[in-house]
């Protein structure tokens, strides 16, 4: 490909935030009063933006670092410089490629393109004439971390945080090289692990540390002068005084290492089966792309990632997952549909929790590390007090043994958390939540006792998952002040915040939602009052189809696996066991009451719960899954057994309809939220881009609404 080419590749994106190459020459320190090597050039990347903007690479970018690269090619080769080294502006080498530029490559040609200029630019990085270094000091993602592994030698600060090839998270192989320097560089079982298991497990990211410790980095560095370690290690280098050990490294040649490589493939595949179930192509085609490459020169397998690139930028599963990545998890969950001016919202001093069962403790933990303010949780008795501040207390220390709290913070955070049996302790609070059983009439008691005892500003919020607001307002003498504030659990880890507006819910009040759930970390969706919101009126009414279908005389294992080609993260009866069965059906029954048969109540269910039986199936130690005869026993099954094929099409059209009336109902602003409250609340996962892409793309929304949720080229290749 011609540099004419990447020119006109390059000129299809004029609004590229550029990320440039800034050049400067630095004398290499000398040891033991001995002069240095020479003249160092140091590329900084930055795109001149304040340090919360990530450096990115667009073709620009592409272009312009590798019209730096040649001229240092052609200094070094007149001997002026003795070394290249690349880092980055504070906190970040680069975060990877320009998703959004990648995604609007509409020809394959293109796609190609892109692959083939990434890896010219980094074959002049690796064959300069003299050693290359990369200095992480910071974030180093996909490509970002590609540019570290192209480069001869490479240190990192200690600091340094979110090393990763993530492109089998984001529907694409990591196509610049990493896919082969880094097996040879750290052992096939640790490539797998970055390239594979990190990605695929809520996109995990490696410490400084961490990376020094695979073998990613040669050196590790302090931050506080990172820089200037880095360069002193870099002049010991060229002069011969250090040789880097590589402990992890391996010769795809040596004996040996054939089986090790066959056997990380193995695994790796395994993995992706069992989080993914082969339902985005992107996993596979890295393990394809590991497993082919080790008889590959470097020059084969990068023809053959640019191949698998060019066809993966073209695919749904991509493009869904951008726009489930990028527009929706980094932008969209960061300004809310139909939030309030945050102007409106009201400070909160001092929160109260009613309750202290396992939901309430979390909630209590949540707040009192985040917000730092004083917490109080009450229940009917001492004992039931002195036990949820007692598991507060425990969890801390458990942060504490892992080193992810320190001591003072420890000893600050619980001082933060008391109980009381008396709901006097709210009289002072700004925030009071109630965490307790999912009974409307229960629940419109506990708020009707707190407003006798609060303030009038006081905010009254409720965590119910499928209750109506609007019903525990009812009889409040001042309804505007109540708001719902749907945590899902556990509430450390799962980001979402379904903040409910009743129809008296005020702005100020709403304001204040939204601004606690940005400060506890905490991506809020506007919800409008309707039994069990968003998420948990999809998953119930998936539940309630594959239910039926298996108390129709569906065999368990048909029913439980049909749904395997949407790829979610669990079957629905692991999913059942999980949240209990008692909850899921009571759940179930509200909103069969609600919206009558679309979500019907399961007698076999029933049965068990009355039987107390905690789960459908009973797993052998080898993972083998069985129905015990006395389970079966209690339940009755019809003769109208389905296919897994009929079942996944009646549970694509269900899924289809509900959205499809909770959309004309108003219940959130658009699909787009939808999408948000699925990836976020129930770990739907990305290349689904959600869950209305998905149906659109298997002719579900048109099926049943005879429309599709979202344009053609929203989440999905233009018409």
């Amino acid at each position: 490909m011609s540099a004419a080419d990447y020119r006109k590749l390059a000129d299809l994106f004029p609004n590229e935030t550029v990320t440039h190459s800034y050049v400067q020459d630095i004398l290499l320190p000398g040891t033991d009063g001995k002069p240095g090597p020479g003249t160092f050039a140091l590329i900084t990347l930055d795109n001149d933006l304040d340090h919360t903007k990530p450096t990115t690479l667009g073709p620009n970018t592409l272009v312009e670092l590798g019209t730096a690269l040649e001229g240092l090619r052609e200094r070094a080769a007149r001997g002026e410089i003795v070394g290249v080294g690349v880092t980055g502006k504070p906190h970040y080498l680069v975060a990877g490629a320009d998703l959004s530029a990648v995604k609007s490559l509409e020809k394959r040609e293109h796609g190609l393109w892109m692959a083939q200029l990434g890896h010219d630019v980094y074959a002049t990085l690796a064959n300069l004439g003299v050693p290359s270094f990369a200095f992480i000091n910071g974030a180093a993602l996909g490509g970002g971390l590609e540019i570290a592994l192209q480069s001869t030698y490479r240190t990192v600060s200690s600091g340094a945080g979110a090393m990763a090839l993530p492109e089998a998270f984001l529907g694409l192989v990591p196509g610049w090289g990493g896919v082969y320097i880094l097996p040879r560089l750290t052992g096939p079982e640790n490539a797998v692990k970055v390239m594979i298991e990190n990605p695929l497990s809520n996109n995990r990211t490696l410490s400084g540390a961490q990376a020094f410790a695979l073998g990613i980095a040669d050196a590790i560095f302090e931050p506080a002068d990172f820089l200037e370690q880095s360069l002193a290690w870099a002049a010991d280098v060229i002069s011969g005084g250090v040789v880097p050990e590589r402990s992890n490294a391996v010769d795809p040649s040596a004996p040996g290492v054939e089986a090790r490589w066959q056997a990380a493939v193995a695994a790796g595949r395994k993995f992706v089966e069992a989080k993914t179930s082969n339902a985005s192509p992107a996993p596979g085609k890295v393990l394809d792309l590991l497993e082919a490459n080790r008889t590959m020169t470097a020059a084969e397998s990068a023809a053959l990632e640019c191949e698998t690139l060019a066809e993966l930028m073209q695919t749904d599963e991509f493009r869904c997952t951008v726009y489930a990545f990028l527009d929706l998890v980094q932008k969209r969950a960061k300004r809310p549909a139909g939030a309030p001016d945050r102007k409106l919202a009201r400070p909160v001093t001092k929160v109260g929790v009613v309750g202290a069962g396992l939901m309430a403790g979390q909630l209590a933990l949540l707040f009192a590390r985040q917000l730092k303010v004083p917490v109080v949780l009450t229940d009917i008795d001492q004992v039931r007090v002195d036990k949820g501040v007692a598991y507060v207390h425990a969890e801390v220390d458990k942060l504490l043994g892992k080193k992810r709290l320190s001591q003072d913070a420890a000893n600050r955070t619980k001082a933060l958390v008391t109980g009381s049996v008396s709901k006097e302790a709210f009289a002072d609070a700004d925030f009071v939540i109630e965490a307790v059983f999912e009974e409307l009439s229960v629940k419109k008691q506990v708020f009707k006792e707190v407003e006798a005892i609060v303030s009038p500003e006081c905010i009254l919020a409720t965590n119910t998952s499928s209750l109506s607001v609007t019903a525990m307002a009812a009889d409040l003498e001042h309804p505007e002040r109540l708001v719902g504030f749907h945590f899902f659990n556990p509430v450390a880890v799962m980001p979402l915040l379904e903040v409910v507006r009743a129809p008296r819910t005020d702005d100020a009040v709403l304001a204040t939602a939204f601004e606690l759930a940005k400060a506890l970390r905490k991506s809020a969706v506007l919800v409008k009052d309707a039994a069990a919101f968003v998420v948990n009126r999809i998953l119930l009414r998936l539940m309630g189809e594959v239910t039926a279908v298996f108390d129709e005389g569906t065999p368990a294992e048909v029913a439980d696996t049909a749904l395997r080609p949407m790829g979610l993260p669990m079957s629905p009866f692991t999913l059942l066991a999980m949240v209990g069965l008692p909850v899921a059906q009571h759940v179930q029954e509200s909103l069969h009451e609600a919206f009558g048969d679309r979500f019907p109540v399961s007698a076999n269910l029933a049965r068990l719960i009355d039987n107390n039986v905690k789960a459908l199936w009973e797993t052998a130690p080898d993972g083998s899954r069985t129905i015990p005869q006395a389970t079966t026993s209690l339940m009755s099954f019809g003769a109208n057994p389905s296919t897994a094929e009929q079942v996944l099409r009646r549970v694509q059209d269900a899924l289809a309809e509900e959205i499809g009336l909770m959309l004309d109902e108003g219940v959130v602003a658009g699909p787009e939220d939808v999408d948000l409250c699925m990836i976020l609340g129930a770990g739907w996962p990305l290349f689904l881009g959600g869950i209305t892409p998905y149906l659109d793309r298997v002719g579900a929304s048109e099926r049943v609404n005879g429309r599709r949720f979202l344009a053609p080229g929203v989440a999905s290749r233009p018409a």
